[in-house]
């Protein structure tokens, strides 16, 4: 069986009052970002090589490199194999989905003749940074712990009587009430001493646990970047990125009695909720690039932290069938039936890790020509502090201190639950004019401090490209392997269970470039 976890108790109580976790953090934070085929073909290494239209959002002082202007377009394709263990069972599902690299033009031109730089060039696009498009679902029997369990420690955390438990937790807790999933429990005086699940575990119980979840949307970022090249040996640039998030996840849970007995007030319970959220930001890339040889170019670059503002909206159900436990054994409720029909929102701030990225190529026949120009290889070291992602309260109710109170427990439990981790990758190309051939890959290190969350990102790419008569056409196969865990739920009092989530991803990229 899967090795369980005790979970932190800062996490649970931020999850269960808004149902939000530091695991939604790394959405924006933790991928392997897409972009132009050659970028994808050569594992994405674009922090000292320059001259693709991806260097807008890893190096900017590579666009400094162009001294044409150019148009891309790189349309693309995804295809998602999953593969779930939960408690010693296997589940594997699929999905696929469009996607893109960059789209947008390259302005270079000679800078004027008492000017200090040699050239300059200004560039605009938008790229899909990150695709959400996925299908997880996995299955398993326990007997250890239910997800009811924390609907009750959310009201014995908050000491709610039974008024507060049935009108006040409407994406939960409220609905695991009114269906009598949990109940009022007194002693044999009649007295009230808290909570109680009807689900049958322990003592000879068990439950079959189903968890289903399809995620759509992405990540897409807006660059304004511009460059400049002195003497053909430094080049420094900057760009003006605006994030723009989509997210959208359905996902339903499940508990269905696992005893066999017909007569013990539990027969099912199913969650489910529909969870859309939207954000816009904005950040900073700063980078150089510089020849100490011809054939040698140095890279380094800055990402500050994103500032991304967000919106959520959220739409819980939960069904019970308590058998013969209260006349009508099937009950239903929603977020809508306490809300006056509406969805639960919140509005908040998300501040994403800063990065940074100490890059290095080697060019063989390094010529200004770049039809003469035989093979290079390349790498990228990037650093990513997880742990320094933060949430803040905005929009109505940002001065509520119970909302500033819930953000400061998550970011506190964002400091224990998330450390940094090494990001490395490597790629080369060989040319026989006018095609080229290339290989990449890269490695993604774990987001997580516990050592017991084993994850990684790891891809591998090849790609072959044809320039000739003032255009080109890059086309690149790239398969990924993510390794990431998935929590149905999390208690305070008991060691967690996870999914241990395997993803092999693969892409296909097009891009097709026009010199204007």
């Amino acid at each position: 069986m899967k090795t369980t976890i005790l979970f932190l108790a800062g996490l649970v109580t931020c999850a269960a009052a808004y149902a939000q976790t530091p695991d939604d953090a790394l959405r924006s934070s933790w991928f392997i970002p897409g972009g132009s085929a050659r970028s994808v073909a050569t594992g994405g290494a674009m922090g000292s090589l320059g001259g693709d239209i991806s260097a807008n959002n890893v190096n900017p002082a590579g666009i400094g490199l162009y001294k044409t202007k150019e148009i891309v377009i790189s349309p693309g394709f995804y295809f998602n194999n999953n593969k779930a263990n939960y408690r010693d069972s296997s589940t594997a599902t699929k999905k696929s989905a469009f996607s893109y690299g960059p789209i947008g033009f390259i302005l270079g031109s000679p800078a004027g003749r008492n000017s200090k730089w040699t050239s300059t060039a200004f560039s605009i696009s938008v790229t899909q940074l990150a695709s959400y498009n996925n299908h997880v679902s996995y299955h398993g029997y326990n007997n250890m712990s239910s997800g009811s369990e924390q609907y009750i420690e959310e009201l014995v955390r908050d000491n709610a009587d039974s008024t507060a438990a049935e009108n006040n937790y409407i994406n939960g807790s409220s609905l695991a009430y009114r269906t009598f999933l949990i109940d009022t429990w007194y002693d044999n005086s009649g007295k009230f001493i808290g909570y109680k699940s009807l689900v049958p575990i322990g003592s000879g119980g068990g439950v079959y646990q189903n968890y289903d979840e399809d995620t759509r949307g992405g990540y897409h970022e807006a660059s304004i970047a511009f460059a400049g090249n002195m003497a053909d040996k430094l080049y420094i640039g900057g760009s003006v990125n605006v994030p723009i998030v989509s997210y959208n996840r359905d996902m339903t849970y499940r508990e269905t009695d696992a005893t066999g007995n017909t007569n013990n007030n539990f027969a099912y319970y199913e969650y489910s909720e529909k969870f859309k959220s939207s954000g816009v930001g904005l950040n900073a890339k700063l980078g150089l690039i510089y020849k100490p040889k011809e054939f040698i170019r140095l890279g380094f670059a800055f990402h500050t932290p994103s500032i991304i503002s967000f919106k959520d909206e959220l739409r819980a159900y939960m069904t019970t069938n308590t058998e013969g436990y209260v006349s009508g054994s099937v009950r239903k409720s929603s977020t809508e039936e306490l809300n006056s029909g509406n969805p639960a929102t919140r509005q908040y701030t998300q501040l994403t890790p800063w990065r940074a990225i100490v890059s290095g190529s080697y060019v063989f026949r390094e010529v200004e020509n770049t039809k003469r120009q035989r093979a290079f290889l390349t790498a990228d070291i990037e650093y990513v502090n997880y742990r320094g992602t933060r949430y803040y309260a905005s929009g109505e109710g940002s001065d509520d201190s119970g909302a500033k109170s819930y953000y400061d427990a998550t970011n506190n439990a964002i400091k224990d639950y998330l450390g940094s981790a090494f990001n490395f990758r490597l790629g080369g190309e060989i040319k026989f004019d006018p095609w080229m051939f290339r290989l990449g890959g890269a490695y993604y290190g774990s987001p997580y401090s516990d050592k017991e969350l084993k994850a990684h990102r790891i891809m591998a790419s090849g790609g072959i490209g044809y320039r000739a008569h003032g255009m080109f056409i890059d086309l690149t196969y790239s398969y990924t392997m993510n390794k990431d865990v998935n929590f149905p739920y999390r208690l305070n009092d008991k060691p967690n269970t996870f999914a241990d989530v395997t993803n092999n991803r693969s892409n296909v990229v097009l891009t097709v470039g026009f010199k204007i």
